[in-house]
């Protein structure tokens, strides 16, 4: 462990976490509801911490795998830490546990809350609840990357943060890393900048679409309304917001090579088709069960609730416009799967991926082929039209295979701390290791998860860090090998 170089990464981290409750400050300003010197202290607060890390460390540029991995895992805690200090010292959420959960959400893109009364919390509170999701959904370390010098270990980091859909996917597109991430967060930043613009044209106030912009392309989910995007039952937000939670599923070197005039990789990404054709196939069902049943009084109004849904669940969104517990049996079936799937590696999303299901898909038709129709054959996976090396398609069956142990294991885990049904406890892992938000039964799109008790809040918290960081970075620290030289 290089440890010099370690303390400037959290120094730069917290810095500009400190620097960016300027934001939440300038909102708190304007409405004047009790919460500056609250939001003003914290960044206080954690900018005193970081400026002697980063100004004594300044020089140092090492950094390892180790580096990168325990960054990933320390960095997300301790901003979620001080990132709940606002709640805490305003008294919005005077519990650390509960106000670690809510931001460790935020950060991690989950949207899952404790909060019971939402339009009761001050609008600076509520700007810095939804700026988390902002900071949070490309990568909170990703940011950092750019004011670190170059050299500074920025590719370690970025792996240690990156999901491994993109080491299968093979994705990059600049040299040195830093050019990289000022890429990826320029086209973050203009998606949510466009959202904000088509959402004050179609009508809604300018707080408002910030945080709804904030929350839909980093397919995050907080509102600042008690029910959601259903709060404003209105078409015009509804497919607005599901366009940019869409986009918000699409790997963003996809937009890249788009932009650059490439529109050939659109048609060659395997990852690209799959995602669309799934999102078709769940939203034509679920919307045709809506209609069938008569959930809804006409056609559109059925592909309206059914897309919205669908693709708030599918990107790990977690947004709702209804009650969806109150639908048929059969659309709630979909939706729960629907749960497992999660879009594009390189995107804002979590969850299990597209990626990792192709790959595995086409490494089970290969494999049948060979078995049972051409025993002599070669038959390769191949994935962008290039074949996929052995070792991928494990890491590929390895991630799918650990996820669903999780989950399994994590349910039991919830029921035993908790006392509560099954569908609930399992559901409460889906929705925080997938980094989704609302689940179903006592977890559902009109529930919260303020009742579950402090260990639960702690496990959960846990479990959406390591689904934000896919798994292998937060759950290699165990291995005691990891440690040694």
């Amino acid at each position: 462990m290089h440890y010099s170089s370690f303390a400037r990464v959290l120094g730069t981290l917290l810095l500009v976490t400190g620097g960016a409750m300027a934001g939440p400050l300038i909102c708190s300003l304007y409405y004047n509801e009790g919460d500056f010197l609250a939001i003003l202290a914290s960044g206080i607060i954690t900018a005193g911490l970081g400026l002697p890390l980063w100004w004594f460390f300044r020089k140092e540029y090492e950094l390892g795998i180790k580096d990168g991995i325990a960054l990933a895992v320390s960095g997300w805690i301790l901003i979620s830490a001080l990132s709940a200090l606002p709640f805490m010292i305003h008294g919005s959420i005077p519990s650390f546990t509960d106000a670690f959960f809510e931001m460790m959400s935020g950060y991690t893109t989950t949207g899952a809350t404790i909060i019971t009364d939402i339009e009761k919390v001050p609008h600076g509170l509520l700007f810095w609840r939804s700026e988390t999701h902002l900071l949070g959904g490309m990568g909170f370390l990703t940011l950092t990357i750019i004011f670190l010098p170059h050299g500074v270990g920025g590719l370690r980091i970025f792996r240690a943060e990156s999901s491994p859909g993109q080491i299968i996917t093979k994705d990059r597109f600049k040299a040195r890393n830093r050019d990289t991430m000022v890429w990826l967060w320029g086209i973050y930043l203009a998606l949510n900048l466009l959202e904000i613009i088509l959402l004050c044209l179609a009508g809604m106030g300018l707080f408002d679409s910030l945080c709804t912009s904030f929350g839909t392309v980093s397919t995050s989910g907080y509102s600042t309304w008690n029910s959601s995007i259903g709060h404003y039952d209105n078409p015009y937000y509804d497919w607005i917001v599901i366009t940019f939670m869409f986009l918000g599923g699409v790997t963003f070197v996809l937009f890249y090579q788009i932009l650059h005039g490439d529109w050939r990789a659109l048609k060659i990404n395997t990852e690209f088709r799959w995602y669309v054709g799934f999102l078709l196939f769940f939203c034509g069902i679920v919307s045709w069960i809506l209609w069938k049943e008569n959930t809804y009084g006409t056609l559109l109004d059925s592909i309206r609730y059914g897309t919205f849904q669908v693709v708030s669940l599918l990107t790990t969104t977690g947004f709702t416009t209804a009650d969806y517990e109150l639908w048929p049996q059969a659309a709630q079936m979909f939706l729960f799967g629907v749960c497992f799937i999660g879009a594009c590696a390189g995107s804002t999303t979590s969850g299990i991926k597209v990626v990792h299901y192709v790959v595995i898909c086409k490494y089970m038709y290969a494999a049948v082929r060979k078995i049972f129709l051409q025993p002599m054959s070669v038959i390769s996976v191949r994935l962008n039209q290039r074949p996929v090396d052995a070792s991928i398609i494990d890491l590929s069956v390895c991630y799918f295979i650990v996820n669903i142990f999780m989950v399994l294991m994590g349910g039991c885990v919830m029921v035993l701390l908790d006392n509560m049904d099954y569908l609930t406890g399992i559901s409460s892992v889906i929705a925080s290791l997938m980094n989704i938000g609302p689940g179903f039964g006592a977890i559902g799109a009109s529930e919260n998860y303020a009742h579950i008790s402090d260990a639960g809040k702690w496990f959960l918290a846990w479990n959406m860090m390591v689904g934000r960081l896919e798994m292998f970075s937060a759950l290699v620290i165990f291995y005691p090998s990891f440690w040694k030289k």
